[in-house]
């Protein structure tokens, strides 16, 4: 292997890396997925992080909106065969629409702002989710539809992680038992069913949703409750 391979995969395995450290229930959860899948989930649950730290991150958009703005022209290179990022090493040369999921950042950026109630924040995510669903059938098989509500699902856990009470919606934030938990509560009692979302996507979802469960949608869950979680999820 020569020096500069070596360096990119060293910075594959940062990324990488970045997404277990938010996520060490992978590490128990991963054995439900093919073996021979895993490392593109991987890979690809590090992408989505990429771009929803970048939405979602810091007290100042501005700094991710430009990352935002590479990764679209980031991904319109890698339909055409062209790669920068080191995940690319590992996403690119898989068929999937990269295109519209680049197409569909902007949408993903403007979720930042607050939405009115739940129904907002779910339309507010949806172009992204249908992107993200499109890519997951891709890599994992299944249909686009099917993980739609798996994905926005896990999006806004995602975003309450991220924001905090700034991501709770304005609709929940009147009540008494504080605002995180109000739209934890309210995100928990509209849970889409797993349906027939891939079998990452199953987990990921399920792993999100247990979080939310616990109070805190951005503690990881003791391994035992991971695991079941996981069983769980994949059962449907």
């Amino acid at each position: 292997m020569s020096p500069s391979e070596l360096h990119h995969d060293d910075a594959l395995e940062s990324f990488l890396d970045k997404w277990r450290t938010r996520w060490p229930e992978w590490n128990v959860v991963q054995v439900f997925v093919p073996a021979q899948q895993r490392e593109l989930a991987l890979a690809w649950a590090a992408l989505q992080q990429e771009l929803t730290d970048a939405a979602w991150g810091g007290s100042d958009a501005r700094p991710g909106e430009a990352k935002l703005a590479w990764w679209m022209e980031e991904l319109q290179g890698w339909s055409r065969g062209l790669r920068r990022h080191p995940l690319g090493s590992a996403l690119q040369r898989q068929a999937a629409p990269w295109q519209a999921l680049g197409a569909a950042i902007p949408s993903l950026r403007e979720s930042r702002e607050r939405p009115r109630d739940r129904e907002d924040a779910l339309r507010a995510v949806l172009p992204f989710a249908q992107a993200v669903a499109a890519v997951d059938a891709t890599l994992f098989g299944g249909t686009a539809e099917a993980g739609v509500p798996a994905v926005q699902a896990s999006l806004l856990q995602v975003r309450l992680a991220q924001l905090g009470e700034a991501g709770v919606p304005l609709s929940a934030l009147a009540g008494s038992d504080g605002a995180t938990r109000a739209w934890s509560q309210e995100l928990l009692a509209h849970w889409p069913p797993a349906g027939s979302a891939p079998r990452p996507r199953r987990l990921w979802a399920a792993l999100a949703r247990q979080r939310l469960r616990r109070g805190d949608p951005a503690l990881p869950l003791p391994p035992w409750t991971a695991l079941m979680a996981a069983w769980r999820g994949v059962r449907g």
